[in-house]
């Protein structure tokens, strides 16, 4: 039998608001207690990422290998298969709290606990069990993130507060990667890798306790529930409508050729992005740039230019569309990464400016842009993805569109180490590196065109169909 499917918002779009609108009304409960979710969401990918290979470079493990650990990160790559879990199986034991917030809290104690016990074992010593839980987190962080994500999006009660959920996930999600891309190297020069590594896991306690302030959205449970009361008298169909049920209703809401499109647009989005990450501290590590200096600079530099680019996202999601704010992430977001390369061709970092008592270096002035242009092109995609999932299907669409953004990127960057060996031959470490980073920023292009064909051929309003 057919049924309605409805956004899991509303189909208006949201209204025009000025940007301290939107600042002032972040003080909502509701809005608050995302920005805290989004903190416990970022906490365990860094520290799983870019951050791990930090740890295993000063571990002395070869760069081939730290971009092959890089592949724990896959698990956010088959986000509709925990998506499909999330919404049609109760969590154990505290399945009763609702399928979100049951989901959530599992998720945040398998996280944390992967990650205490990566703090617990020597990663050069002891190398695949260490992979292994980092593997165990990476599942945590997953499934944590495919709940929250159907948290956020069911909880708004129309586009305009969505937007404002969004805002605040995408802050706290900049806060927690500040945490452990930056105060972290602080924390473990001083105390090391394993006690820093325990003290962030145990951290995860604070997405625990914003779970169980947080209410279940009571429209989206009451559909789950009845499809868990009709998959009770037919299995084999609630199969299906778990895993095929989201995807067919997702293509034919959109089309065949209009939702690969966007699907394709968003697995090339953030790939020049995901490509040079296992590379970003192996390379700072390269150039000779102290942990305290590159702690400093990203918790100095990197926070403020994070919420910059974030305001300025959403601020133009609001004045220009989803569409115009894409396209314009998607250009500034490779400029941003082909800048490093210019560390490497100098040979470390250096002034720009040196004069009066005011010091800018070349670091901190490309980590600026490079903040700037991440937050604005990372509020740009969520907020596009966020319009495009249907009522009861929240969790596997979402994940579905989130796994087309990381399996491409999540992948070719297990090879990011590899490559920058390869083109070491007859180069010097920063030569390979500086050549790697372009290399990376090219792979942005195909995102530049896809955007463009894609606003060129969207609708231009969102239509009702039915399944």
């Amino acid at each position: 039998m057919s049924e309605t499917i409805e956004p899991a918002a509303a189909l208006a779009p949201p209204a025009k608001r000025r940007l301290a609108d939107v600042l002032r009304e972040l003080r909502r409960p509701k809005v608050s207690l995302m920005l805290v979710l989004g903190i416990a969401s970022g906490l365990p990918f860094a520290l799983i990422g870019n951050t791990l290979a930090f740890w295993l470079k000063d571990a002395h493990v070869g760069l081939a290998a730290i971009g092959f650990v890089s592949w724990v990160g896959l698990t956010y790559s088959i986000k509709f298969v925990w998506g499909a879990v999330v919404d049609r199986i109760k969590a154990p034991i505290i399945g009763r709290m609702g399928r979100r917030r049951s989901w959530m809290l599992v998720s945040q104690v398998v996280a944390g606990a992967g990650l205490i016990g990566m703090g617990l074992i020597d990663p050069k010593a002891q190398f695949w069990p260490f992979v292994a839980l980092a593997f165990v987190a990476a599942l945590g962080a997953a499934t944590q993130d495919t709940a929250m994500d159907a948290w956020r999006i069911e909880s708004a009660a129309d586009a305009d507060e969505l937007g404002l959920l969004t805002a605040a996930y995408s802050v706290g999600y900049r806060l927690a990667l500040i945490l452990t891309e930056s105060i972290i190297l602080m924390v473990a020069k001083r105390l090391g890798w394993p006690i820093s590594y325990v003290i962030y896991g145990a951290a995860m306690s604070i997405g625990v306790a914003a779970v169980l302030i947080a209410r279940e959205p009571v429209a989206a449970d009451a559909v789950l529930e009845a499809k868990s009361e009709a998959a009770k008298r037919h299995p084999l169909q609630a199969v299906y409508d778990a895993v095929i049920g989201p995807l067919i209703v997702f293509f034919r809401t959109h089309g065949v050729a209009m939702a690969a499109l966007m699907l394709t647009t968003i697995t090339f989005y953030h790939l020049c992005d995901y490509m040079r990450g296992p590379m970003s501290n192996p390379y700072y590590s390269a150039l000779g740039i102290d942990k305290d200096t590159i702690g400093w600079v990203r918790l100095v530099v990197g926070l403020p230019g994070s919420f910059i680019g974030i305001a300025i996202g959403g601020f133009s999601s609001l004045r220009l569309g989803n569409h115009r704010t894409l396209i314009v992430g998607a250009i500034v977001q490779p400029i941003a990464i082909a800048a490093f390369a210019l560390l490497g061709w100098h040979g470390g970092d250096y002034a720009l400016i040196h004069a009066a008592g005011l010091k800018l270096t070349a670091f901190e002035a490309i980590m600026t842009v490079d903040s700037i242009a991440i937050g604005y092109s990372g509020v740009a995609l969520i907020s596009y993805m966020s319009t495009l999932t249907s009522l009861g299907y929240t969790a596997t669409q979402y994940a579905l569109l989130t796994s087309a953004l990381a399996i491409t990127g999540k992948f070719l960057k297990g090879f990011s180490g590899s490559i920058v060996v390869l083109l070491q031959h007859g180069r010097s470490l920063l030569d390979a590196f500086a050549l790697f980073y372009l290399v990376a920023a090219a792979l942005g292009a195909p995102a530049i065109i896809l955007c463009l064909v894609l606003t060129r051929l969207t609708p231009a309003t969102p239509v009702r169909t039915r399944a």
